[in-house]
């Protein structure tokens, strides 16, 4: 019998795809214990929100620093790094014993998988063919939301049987275990992992280059990333409300247990999940048919902005919880179709250097997170309403709408200043308008 056997390619695949999954629950795992541990360590709103928004801090800083470690010294020892600090982060939250302590084992969850994603796009960039870019940033991302959507109900099942605690142990060891598979199964150029294959190889792209930066060439692809950014930043704003807020919100706004809360929870994420999945597939299927890249990213990051913003209208208007289980999976749906065309991005900007600039696009994006969990909190403990926290994010919604047309994914960056770009075509000019006289002056 043969023995079942996955391509090269595949492999690494599965392993960012896991890789997702479990950061996701690492990190979504504490709002769900949340319903246990409030009470337990006498906990307010304002400080369960200060609590999940620890994560975001040093989250953003390492997302810039991560982008250029794996572009300078390979995403297989980046992510090495990454995945022992965020497993020992992990068992940590489960030590904690009051606010410092939590804050402090988030803020180190946060430094851990900084780097994660934007090491994960400088990977899928030397082992992803152009065309399959957005779909494997969508099925990767689609396991992120996967994770999201167990981690309530795991959650709960390990707190049931034993207790909070044992949930985060369990999982930093399922963390650890990751660590050593990609040490054994990822190499950093696809021609030298030892089961890749020729037809493999043909479709991939050309080897990366260890990128030269001249001077000033990290702010110029910052600012070649900045309408990214700031769209990327309107999507984490909706996101990581829901992310952070979805079982306390059924649980405080329609007075649910908490295990119908979460089931309501888990309803939101896998519509996620799905949205990931067809997000990708759309905007590679566009960029096949049409060859255009703004149709494929812009105009369809555009449209499902729109339609996030639209689904979240009944959400604030009608007062029920079936009713807000619907439309805000349907928010989850249309917020997550963004995520395939909003990661491919960096790569079709930069290819040489796609960690770096999803790593600016992450990081400034992700800012949204250390803001958004904030402000619901402080909003929920003042107003007692969700309301007003939901209308924000439908005018943030519009905001990214406007800007995502401003992204131009069909540009590719320059590295060279503006100034050397106008003298090298000044000297162009000056060199053919020289060689122009010089024909005229032999014409007899």
């Amino acid at each position: 019998m043969k023995r079942l056997s996955l391509k090269a390619t595949t492999t690494v695949l599965v392993m960012l795809c896991l890789m997702y999954f479990i950061t996701y629950v690492d990190r979504v795992n504490i709002s769900t214990a949340a319903g246990q541990f409030k009470s337990e360590l006498g906990l307010s709103n304002t400080q369960l929100g200060i609590i999940f928004s620890a994560f975001a801090y040093p989250y953003v800083i390492f997302q810039f620093i991560g982008g250029w470690v794996s572009d300078r010294f390979g995403a297989r020892r980046a992510l090495l790094a990454c995945a022992a600090i965020w497993a020992i982060a992990t068992v940590l939250t489960g030590l904690a014993g009051g606010f410092v302590s939590l804050i402090a084992a988030r803020l180190l969850l946060g430094l851990g998988e900084g780097a994660t994603f934007p090491a994960s796009t400088s990977a899928m960039a030397s082992w992803i063919p152009r065309d399959k870019r957005g779909m494997a940033q969508g099925i990767t991302h689609s396991s992120a939301r996967l994770g999201n959507a167990v981690a309530p109900m795991l959650v709960l099942a390990l707190m049931t049987a034993f207790n909070w605690r044992f949930s985060f142990y369990l999982l930093g060891a399922i963390s650890a275990v990751w660590l050593v598979v990609w040490y054994l199964t990822y190499t950093e150029r696809p021609a030298d992992h030892p089961r890749i294959t020729r037809d493999e190889l043909d479709v991939l792209p050309p080897p990366k280059t260890r990128p030269v930066d001249p001077p000033g060439t990290w702010l110029r692809l910052y600012k070649r990333m900045a309408p990214v950014s700031a769209v990327y930043f309107c999507y984490n704003w909706t996101l990581w409300l829901m992310l952070d807020w979805m079982p306390l919100y059924f649980m405080h706004t329609f007075h649910l247990n908490i295990k119908k809360a979460v089931v309501f929870t888990s309803g939101v994420f896998v519509a996620g999940v799905i949205g990931d999945l067809v997000g990708g597939m759309v905007s590679d299927r566009l960029l096949r048919r049409t060859g255009n890249v703004k149709l494929a990213r812009s105009y369809l990051v555009a449209a499902c902005m729109g339609l996030t913003a639209l689904s979240l209208v009944p959400v604030v208007i009608m007062h029920s919880p079936v009713v807000s289980l619907v439309f805000l999976a349907a928010a989850m749906f249309f917020n997550e179709m963004n995520i395939g065309p909003m990661w491919a991005i960096p790569m079709d900007v930069a290819y040489d250097r796609s960690g770096t600039a999803s790593g600016i696009m992450s990081g400034s994006g992700f800012t949204a997170a250390i803001v958004s969990p904030v402000i619901a909190g402080f909003v929920a403990d003042r107003l007692h309403s969700w309301d007003l926290t939901f209308a924000l994010s439908i005018g943030v919604m519009l905001i990214g709408v406007v800007v995502s047309f401003f992204m131009k994914p069909d540009l590719p960056f320059m590295n060279v200043s503006k100034r050397a770009r106008a003298e090298a075509q000044r000297q162009t000019e000056a060199a053919r308008a020289s060689t122009d006289q010089g024909l005229h002056l032999r014409q007899p």
